[in-house]
């Protein structure tokens, strides 16, 4: 392993940990994943601590959201120009922490870069007042303005803390909320550095507010006590969320669980097919909740792809390095090996066929898990329907498109899947048909996720609401209508007869039709 950066230098990560919300006294170890060394003491926010954290945030929140937009979104400016200053720094932070290859770690920075990008062009036009007509042309008419909720909580996973930690924080920020940060104890310094970064840009300090602890012992206080809650993470905690949210009439946006498909279609460009599946298999130890776990390949093609992509993943280059050098690196925990490796062994005892990979790596790292391909995966196998989050992917046969689809929407998730074939309107044509929030044709995830002004969501278990796209700003927002009626032409005098309002409803129902006819 190349030698940790002195970025990482305990009394520098120390002062970075300090940052942490409503300290309730206790602490916890977060440890380089490719060593298990203690990287820092994080601070615990205290569920006492809770109420003093809201009532800061909400007085900060109200100074924010009086802020001119302009303003605003000149700290986001600032923010982005400081994010690609200090990438280096972050990366070191981000790969110590949960182990992710550097080219992985790199890619989230791009992201949090496009996104923010994407929003300082947009939030203009979303957020300006806007003219509406009203039910009588000329004379009524509405103004609607985007007024933010007030305090936003973002719950962020481990597997990727500036994506999805970050990353839904800044539309929240730009559109006046003021936000209530909580990554995962294993991966929370980074997102501290990036907070850091923000307070540099110019956010006043108590607009976010990052806060720590080990799964609910925050209480339902937390989720109660806000206006908005965003949260990436598994479906059994998203219930709990969900269930907690609906009691205090909270909005919620939900991003779960996927177990996704692929379909290879017999006139695909297998090479590239190939390289596509290792990123969408393998990209940050299969640790993506959009990423393959399903590959439905064509008889006709099915040996022929299986011997190249096997070949490709025994190729790939996995180890530890604090340099852009490895393609793959290690699992966050021994809990997710412990996790994976159960999968694996599991569908081996059932009947399941390893074609490569398929045990831990214990000479790379306490946590690495190699590039696994497995063929014979049935019904009654844990990872047939569950979500590995791991390198691991099974390979299936299928004789007809009808067959494939049918397989491939065969889940209780619905996050994201992808279609392989060189006649493009073929392709998409059974695209169509996938019951995925987002559905690439020959690309795995990226085009999708990578397009901010499109919509992220999943179906069916994968989650509701979504990020990104006009909904990933407005959705943190509540719209101000003000109708104004400049004569009174609308009101039905007293004492108006039986037959003059049966006349005046005729005229109506007449102006109706012209008002559709003409487009009024």
């Amino acid at each position: 392993m190349s030698r940790r950066p002195d970025f990482l230098a305990p009394s520098a990560l120390a002062d970075l940990a300090a940052g942490v919300a409503g300290s309730g006294g206790s602490t916890v170890p977060v440890r380089e994943v490719w060593t298990g060394d203690v990287l820092a003491e994080l601070p615990q926010t205290a569920a006492a601590d809770v109420p003093g954290v809201l009532a800061t945030a909400r007085a900060a929140g109200a100074a924010w959201a009086a802020w001119p937009l302009e303003r605003r979104l000149d700290v986001i400016d600032r923010f982005h120009e400081l994010l690609r200053r200090d990438t280096e720094r972050l990366l070191d932070l981000v790969q110590a922490e949960s182990g992710k290859a550097r080219r992985t770690g790199f890619n989230e920075v791009v992201d949090i870069l496009m996104l923010a990008a994407h929003y300082l062009k947009r939030a203009p036009r979303l957020l300006a007042p806007q003219q509406v007509s009203g039910p009588l042309p000329v004379v009524s008419g509405s103004t609607v303005t985007r007024r933010p909720l007030g305090v936003v909580l973002v719950i962020a996973p481990w597997n990727f803390p500036l994506t999805t930690g970050i990353g839904d924080a800044v539309p929240a920020l730009i559109a006046g909320n003021a936000v209530v940060l909580k990554p995962d104890n294993q991966t929370a310094l980074s997102t501290l550095y990036a907070a850091r970064l923000l307070r540099e840009a110019g956010l006043p300090r108590d607009v976010l507010q990052v806060v720590c602890a080990e799964g609910g012992d925050l209480g339902p206080g937390l989720v109660e006590g806000v206006d908005h809650v965003m949260f990436t993470g598994s479906v059994s905690t998203g219930r709990v969320i969900a269930a907690q949210a609906g009691a205090a009439m909270v909005p919620v946006t939900l991003e779960l669980g996927g177990k996704n498909p692929m379909i290879v279609l017999p006139d695909a460009d297998l090479d590239a097919t190939v390289t596509g599946a290792l990123q969408g298999c393998f990209d940050n130890a299969g640790q993506l909740c959009m990423h393959i776990e399903r590959i439905y390949v064509h008889d006709t093609v099915y040996t022929t792809f299986r011997d190249k992509f096997v070949a490709a993943a025994e190729g790939m280059d996995q180890r530890a390095g604090y340099d852009y050098g490895a393609e793959l690196g290690a699992l966050v925990s021994g809990r997710q090996l412990a996790t994976v490796d159960a999968q694996v062994r599991d569908a081996v005892t059932k009947g399941a066929t390893v074609l490569t990979g398929g045990a831990p790596d214990a000479e790379l790292g306490p946590t690495f898990y190699p590039p696994t391909v497995l063929e014979g995966v049935t019904e009654g196998m844990t990872l047939f329907r569950e979500e590995t989050f791991g390198p691991v992917v099974a390979l299936h046969r299928y004789g007809s498109v009808d067959d494939a689809v049918t397989a491939a929407n065969d889940s209780a998730y619905g996050l994201n899947a992808c279609v392989w074939g060189g006649d493009l309107a073929a392709a998409r044509a059974v695209a169509e048909r996938l019951e995925a929030g987002t559905v690439n044709v020959n690309d795995c995830m990226a085009v999708a996720f990578a397009s901010k002004a499109a919509p992220q969501a999943g179906a069916k278990q994968s989650g509701q609401g979504g990020r990104h796209g006009d909904e990933g700003i407005l959705k943190y927002t509540r719209p101000h209508v003000i109708g104004v009626l400049k004569k009174q032409v609308m009101a039905t005098p007293a004492g108006t007869t039986r037959e003059a309002f049966a006349k005046q409803a005729a005229q109506t129902l007449r102006l109706m039709g012209l008002a559709k006819r003409f487009k009024l």
